[in-house]
């Protein structure tokens, strides 16, 4: 009889030990948590999107916009038919079932379905008579020049936490100034998730992104891009790049490369296409390179303009045969007469009187090798390889621009050095910052460093100006324009070897010489038409420039 009063006692005294600790549980050990839950069913929280800032040309014309949409809610205590509720937004939204259903549990007050839904989607969301259903007004992503500039806007997609981000171009490199800070709504409600009139309400505005002027030109653009992609078509091209560049300030007046794709549904073409070719794709510069090696030994003092060199016939150097493009070879030849026969033996011969550590220092001086500083994502640089590196043979052929790598931006850079009296300018895009106050941030032009005495830039300038009236391409060429340029031509290298059918045709230049408006530099990937850029990167840039000059009123010299 004792022991079961014993057992009854003890049940009595565990029993009341597991309430104690139950309450020390609920009380001390989750009072955080179980207060955020009553915190979260008393109150509702309703983010305010900030507006994300627009992109406007430099005329101020829309280049990237906000457009209406709209984000869509479940409020499950409202509903009178939640399942009914989820089948509509599924079959409208083209969501699962089973997805949207995820997201709601017995807790729920205010669930978000979707962001960004046009208002044609939400008009049928409303005439399919789904209860419980909210909506609240957003923006999204509007380019109304379809694809235009797509490689240096970029666009705007969803990280991994699902908020906007900006990839790649402008959208990518400004992004954390374009995005501007998200408000929110907080308010008290009831056990049915309807507001308390009298309850706690607090509003924090959102503050909304900056917007950005470009220098870009949307005519020049539009100009551009014509003309690379009817050229690419015309010489049966893989693809090709055109830059546009202020000389004089380092600002981008056009970027287009092709193939392209288009922001508005960028989700729609290969991964590989959102890339920028201009800042991130390296190519061998071929015998547009030689315009920089050649300003090079000038700025040395090793050559002078009635210097004479004896191309006689092919030269070795290392064990490697060295020819002329076209096996032909003129004896006594100056300096202008390499450009204008673009003589690979004649530039090895100028090259050859620059001592190794001057000719490596100055492709550094002119940015070969390293990131420009332009403010696009994702620019990036083929390495210029150090000195111990390097062979006799190397030498030689980097002064006709094969064995070494640049960018397309690098290559227009290098040129514009010629074209502005010898500074290297850093390329920028942007020009202003416009803040919610009203206040603008201008960016102006930098000079990163001087390359070339200004004489020595006059003395190229003006040999580039008679490779072009004298070499393969001066048919042409806008008659009455002074324009300084040269072609390039290079094999592309493929598991290391050339590949003699596969080209990278090229044509850099500048005009009118006297007062350049602009740097240009365009590159044709594998024409099968034919594999020089005499015959295929020449025609656009002349048929470009000659645009260009005349939306710009500059009139023939």
């Amino acid at each position: 009889m004792v022991w079961r009063i014993h057992a009854v006692y003890l049940s009595i005294v565990i029993f009341f030990l597991l309430i104690l600790f139950r309450l020390f549980y609920w009380q001390v050990l989750s009072s955080d948590e179980l207060g955020g839950q009553a915190e979260k069913q008393r109150n509702t929280k309703l983010p305010i999107p900030a507006l994300r800032g627009e992109i406007f040309a430099s005329d101020g014309s829309p280049l990237v916009i906000n457009q209406e949409a709209f984000g869509v809610y479940i409020e499950p205590s409202k509903s009178t038919d939640v399942s009914k509720s989820i089948s509509a937004l599924s079959q409208i939204l083209n969501i699962p079932e089973s997805t949207i259903s995820s997201h709601i549990s017995s807790s729920s007050v205010w669930v978000p379905i979707k962001h960004k839904v046009e208002e044609q989607d939400v008009l049928r969301i409303k005439a399919s008579l789904a209860s419980g259903i909210s909506f609240t007004e957003e923006s999204k992503r509007f380019y109304p020049e379809g694809s235009m500039s797509a490689h240096l806007l970029g666009f705007v997609g969803k990280n991994s936490k699902g908020d906007d981000q900006g990839y790649f171009g402008i959208e990518g490199y400004y992004d954390e100034q374009l995005r501007g800070v998200d408000g929110v709504v907080r308010e008290e409600v009831d056990a049915s998730g309807n507001p308390i009139l009298s309850g706690n309400r607090n509003n924090i505005p959102p503050k909304n992104g900056r917007s950005l002027v470009l220098y870009l030109d949307k005519t020049i653009q539009f100009i551009v891009e014509k003309n690379l992609k009817a050229g690419i078509a015309r010489y049966g091209a893989k693809g090709g790049t055109v830059i546009v560049m202020d000389p004089i300030t380092g600002g981008i007046l056009a970027m287009a490369s092709y193939p392209s794709y288009g922001q508005n549904d960028f989700i729609d073409y290969p991964e590989m296409y959102y890339k920028n070719p201009a800042v991130s794709a390296s190519y061998e510069p071929g015998s547009t390179f030689k315009t920089l090696v050649m300003a090079t030994a000038f700025n040395e003092r090793k050559i002078t303009s009635t210097m004479k060199f004896q191309e006689d016939g092919p030269i070795e150097i290392g064990g490697f045969t060295i020819r002329t493009w076209n096996q032909k070879y003129h004896g006594e030849v100056t300096p202008t007469e390499i450009l204008q026969y673009s003589s690979n033996v004649g530039m090895v011969m100028v090259q050859k009187t620059l001592e190794d550590t001057v000719f490596l220092k100055y492709l550094s001086e002119l940015g070969i090798g390293s990131l420009t500083g332009i403010d696009l994502q994702d620019e990036s640089t083929p390495n210029l390889r150090p000195k111990g590196m390097w062979y006799e043979i190397d030498y030689a052929t980097a002064s006709f621009g094969q064995g070494i790598a640049v960018t397309p931006l690098q290559m227009v850079r290098a040129v514009s050095a010629i074209a502005n009296g010898g500074k290297l300018m850093r390329p920028y895009v942007v020009k202003e910052i416009r803040l919610d106050t009203g206040e603008v941030i201008s960016i102006g032009p930098h000079v990163d460093r001087t390359v070339f005495r200004p004489e020595v830039a006059r003395i190229v300038t003006e040999m580039m100006v008679s490779a072009v009236d004298s070499g393969e391409a001066r048919r042409l060429k806008p008659p009455g324009f002074r324009i300084a340029g040269k072609t390039g031509t290079a094999q592309i290298p493929i598991a290391g070897h050339y590949d003699s059918d596969k080209t990278i045709a090229s044509f850099v230049g500048f005009g009118p010489v006297d007062s350049p408006r602009f740097t240009m530099l365009v590159t044709i990937q594998e024409p099968t038409s034919s594999p020089w850029g005499s015959e295929t990167a020449a025609p656009i840039f002349f048929a470009t420039a000659k645009e260009i000059f005349s939306y710009l009123n500059v009139s023939p010299s």
